[in-house]
């Protein structure tokens, strides 16, 4: 499948609105492998998105599910939830499985090329539902030892996600006693990655220029995965909060504030005063939050929104998505030609 496509780039799936069928179906034509983010929607909802991609290409696509993972103890964030309550309108903290049988059920039933996952590895017996109707499965990995895990689980590839990635971390476990640890970053990761297996890597953190989609292919990677960059494109269906914090000069952070789940966004007023104290307890964070979030988005108030975003996102521009995956191919193959023959 990765072999196949005309541009070595795969569309991160951006969950909460960004991704959407029209940057998919863009993506796709320009060469690259677009992904739905399946994450956040009803089974229903992603089956009218794939519906929709379908009725407008015949390229390859993907669907991305979020794993669950373990339920957290009330106690953990009961503190965090009273203090933010004080100031700000709150939610219940529920937690769920984001459909995650009953997606997988759909994609059996209505297949796609690749199902990837992020937040943990599908069982052998999953990944094996999937192969049957040919799909390919990639698993989003940050280290040896989860790459371990999803190889042994049968994942056709491995997407490798750097710490200077956007959004949520991958990470199978999101255990607060990492976080003094400093998470690899892509380069290292890639290089890491390859000593352990040979299958297909899909570089993904901090991409944002034909020089790094060419950097990750010279370290190995099959394919670079951009999410952040596309951001701003007209296809995407970001807020227009998110929006306009993209491409800013304000640097990112690692925080679990809003979703008691480790991600990097644009660093605002709610991540600075609320990192320190918010527990690891996703996605019963992520739902108390979501009036608050709401509210800001509605508001126009960047303060109180998670603005997922990487490291590079400064560099983020609003042209059209098929324009920018073709100007980052481009750019890619100049720069590799530049670097051998110096």
């Amino acid at each position: 499948m990765i072999e196949s496509l005309r541009v070595p780039i795969v569309a991160a799936p951006m969950a909460g609105g960004p991704s959407t069928p029209e940057l998919v179906v863009a993506v796709s034509a320009a060469g690259g492998l677009g992904q739905l983010a399946a994450g956040y929607l009803g089974v229903d909802a992603v089956a009218a998105q794939i519906a929709a991609t379908r009725a407008a290409t015949t390229a390859p696509f993907g669907v991305n599910l979020f794993t669950p993972g373990p339920v957290a103890e009330p106690a953990t964030y009961a503190t965090y939830l009273a203090e933010l309550g004080a100031r700000f309108p709150l939610g219940t903290p529920k937690h769920d499985t984001d459909a995650w049988a009953e997606k997988l059920d759909l994609l059996v039933a209505d297949p796609v090329a690749v199902v990837s996952t992020t937040f943990g590895c599908p069982t052998a017996v999953e990944v094996d539902r999937l192969h049957a109707v040919g799909t390919q499965v990639w698993v989003t990995v940050t280290s040896p030892a989860e790459a371990l895990i999803a190889l042994d689980a049968g994942a056709d590839v491995l997407i490798a996600q750097g710490a200077e990635a956007g959004g949520h971390r991958a990470s199978f476990l999101d255990d607060p006693a990492e976080d003094p640890i400093d998470p690899p970053g892509l380069l290292t990761l890639l290089q890491l990655l390859a000593v352990v297996t040979e299958r297909p890597l899909v570089a993904a953190g901090g991409i944002a220029t034909g020089a790094g989609v060419a950097a990750v292919l010279a370290a190995g990677a099959a394919a670079a995965q951009i999410g952040t960059a596309l951001l701003r494109c007209p296809e995407a269906g970001t807020n227009p909060v998110h929006r306009g914090a993209i491409g800013s000069a304000e640097p990112t952070m690692l925080t679990r504030a809003f979703t008691g789940r480790r991600a990097r966004g644009v660093r605002n007023r709610f991540l600075v005063e609320h990192s320190a104290a918010a527990p690891a307890a996703y996605p019963e964070i992520h739902y108390a939050t979501a009036p608050l979030r709401a509210e800001g988005k509605a508001a126009g108030n960047s303060d109180d929104v998670n603005l997922w975003a990487g490291q590079a996102h400064s560099l983020s521009t609003e042209q059209s998505a098929g324009e920018l995956i073709t100007e980052l191919a481009a750019d890619a193959k100049n720069a590799l030609r530049k670097a051998l023959s110096e």
